[in-house]
C-alpha cells in the first residue's frame, strides 16, 4: 500500500469516526428534545370498564397505568383510594384516564338511590334535637331507633318506650348526603344577598333519612306518619356494629320495677313486656 493509499484510508476512517460521533450527538439532541417535550412518566388512573353516567365509582372498575406527562390532562387523578365512592358525573370510557371533572361527590344533585343498598329502602324521619343526640348526627353514622308507643285502653293505657331497629345508616340529614360535602349556597328571602350555610357543621336539619331493611319500613312509616315525635335517634360508635339483647320495653311500670331491683339487689327477674311493637 502506496503513502497516497494509507492517508486515504486514515482520511476515510476519521470521516467515518466524525460522521458517527455527529450521528449519535445529534441522536442524543433529539431524544433530550423529545423527552423535554414529553416529559417523563406518571401515574394515572383509568377505567378498566366502562362506566356509566351516575354510577357509584368502586375499585374494581378502576386500574394504575404510566403515561408520559405530556399526554396526561392536568386534573388526572392518581389514586384508586380517592375516586372509591364518588360518582361518574359523565359516561367514562374503558381506558380512559379518569380526571377531576369527570367525577362528583354524592350529594343532593345525585339523589339518594346511588347511596341506597340493595334490600334496603330510605325512609325519612322528622327529628328535633332531643330526639337526634342534639342534632350531631351526620350522613354516614350509625344509629338505633327507639320508638315511643301507646299500648292498652282505659285505664289500662301506657306509655312505652321500645328499641325498634339497631345500627342502622344514617343516609342524609336534611339536604346532605355527603359528610364531606364542604357548603350550600342559596339566596336570602329577599332573593338578593348569598347565604353560605357549612353542611359539615349543620346542625339545623330537621329530618334524617334512614337505611332500613324493607320489612322495617311499613312500621317505620307508621310510625312516623303517625306520631313522629315517637321515634328517638341513639348514634352508635362507628366500630360498634354489635346487636344487644332487647330489654322489655320502659314505662313506669318497668322503670319502677328495675329501680326497686337496682336499691334491693333483688335476683327476681323483670317480666318482659309484650306490649311492644309485634314482632320485635
Amino acid at each position: 500500500m502506496g503513502p497516497n493509499e494509507s492517508r486515504n484510508l486514515w482520511i476515510s476512517i476519521g470521516a467515518g469516526v466524525f460522521a458517527t460521533f455527529m450521528l449519535y450527538s445529534y441522536s442524543q439532541e433529539k431524544k433530550a428534545e423529545i423527552e423535554k417535550v414529553a416529559g417523563d412518566k406518571v401515574r394515572v388512573v383509568v377505567a378498566r370498564s366502562d362506566i356509566r353516567e351516575m354510577d357509584t365509582i368502586y375499585d374494581d372498575v378502576l386500574e394504575i397505568r404510566e403515561k408520559s406527562r405530556a399526554d396526561v390532562e392536568p386534573d388526572a387523578v392518581d389514586s384508586v383510594s380517592s375516586l372509591v365512592g364518588s360518582v361518574a358525573a359523565i359516561p367514562i370510557k374503558k381506558g380512559q384516564t379518569i380526571t377531576r371533572n369527570a367525577i362528583t361527590e354524592v350529594g343532593p344533585e345525585t339523589g339518594l338511590s346511588i347511596t341506597v343498598a340493595p334490600g334496603k329502602r330510605p325512609v325519612t324521619i322528622t327529628v328535633s334535637p332531643e330526639r337526634a343526640n342534639a342534632n350531631l348526627i351526620k350522613p354516614g353514622d350509625r344509629v338505633d331507633v327507639y320508638a315511643m308507643i301507646d299500648t292498652g285502653r282505659g285505664l289500662n293505657q301506657k306509655r312505652e318506650l321500645s328499641l325498634f331497629e339497631q345500627d342502622v345508616t344514617v343516609l342524609a340529614t336534611g339536604v346532605n348526603v355527603n359528610n364531606n360535602l364542604p357548603r350550600t349556597i342559596e339566596r336570602d328571602p329577599s332573593g338578593k344577598a348569598l347565604i353560605q350555610t357549612t353542611l359539615t357543621g349543620d346542625t339545623k336539619y330537621s329530618n334524617v333519612t334512614l337505611e332500613v331493611k324493607v320489612e322495617q319500613v311499613q312500621d317505620l312509616l307508621f310510625l312516623s306518619l303517625n306520631n313522629p315525635s315517637s321515634i328517638v335517634l341513639v348514634v352508635r360508635n362507628p366500630n360498634d356494629r354489635k346487636s344487644v339483647p332487647r330489654l322489655p320495653a320502659s314505662s313506669a311500670d318497668t322503670i319502677q320495677s328495675r329501680t326497686t331491683l337496682l336499691t334491693t339487689g333483688s335476683s327476681s327477674q323483670v317480666p318482659a313486656n309484650t306490649n311492644g311493637i309485634p314482632g320485635r
